[in-house]
């Protein structure tokens, strides 16, 4: 199928994920995860009427951020790990980060964004799972505590929300416990009232689980393969 057809066979998907759990389809954002896919992909996925991305690589979109400078009112997020070095160029191109994974790493960020007069939004990474070859704080790591106290401090930033990728399973349900407890732990975090932080956004869910994460409270789910289809070897 072309990507339109698969962009509305994946909007239909949500509908109905979100229906069954009482909730309302528009609440739930729809992110196409283009990673080394062409620009061409993601122009045809905007003619489709698709407008929000996510890239994994700062130098891969670089690439292709020439070719996309027409699509004016899409929006392009960093949902990769964010190296240090590769702060500058990522608040060039992007409209937001994603994977903040700490506050020295945040504080860079607001640093260059403050530098290019712009303000970015930013979602918290957690390594819901506690993987190693994962990033981000763990639910209970002081770096949560760290990162939302500080953020008065970084004019240029907004703290939208929480973004994790779980443990892999083959059955998507056994992707539920790691989505429960992230919606679980935004939670507690949102009822602390933290100043200047707002922790509307919960991005969880791709090609294969995100039903279950729009069940489990997801307001932004990140699919790839499902629309682009599947990824070219490098």
């Amino acid at each position: 199928m072309s990507i339109t057809e698969q962009l509305a066979g994946i909007r239909e998907r949500i509908d109905a994920a979100a229906r069954r759990a009482g909730r309302d389809p528009a609440d739930i954002a729809l992110m196409a995860v283009s990673k080394t896919f062409p620009a061409e992909s993601i122009i045809e996925a905007y003619h489709a009427g698709q407008r929000l991305f996510g890239e994994n690589r700062v130098q891969e979109f670089a690439e292709k951020f020439p070719h996309l400078k027409e699509l004016n009112d899409a929006e392009f997020h960093m949902i990769g790990h964010l190296q240090s070095n590769k702060t500058a160029k990522a608040a060039e191109i992007f409209h937001a980060a994603d994977s903040i994974d700490s506050a020295k790493l945040a504080q860079r960020v607001n640093e260059v964004a403050a530098r290019l007069g712009k303000t970015l939004d930013i979602l918290i990474e957690i390594n819901i799972g506690g993987e190693e070859a994962k990033s981000g704080p763990a639910p209970d790591s002081s770096e949560i505590n760290a990162i939302l106290s500080q953020a008065p401090e970084w004019t240029n930033l907004r703290i939208r929300g929480l973004m994790t990728v779980p443990p892999f399973t083959e059955n998507p349900e056994g992707a539920r416990p790691y989505f429960r407890r992230l919606s679980e732990l935004r939670d507690r975090l949102a009822a602390r009232n933290f100043s200047g932080v707002n922790l509307d956004v919960l991005s969880m869910g791709m090609s294969h689980d995100f039903e279950v994460a729009i069940e489990e409270g997801s307001t932004c789910v990140r699919i790839g393969t499902a629309i682009f289809g599947i990824r070219p070897k490098p």
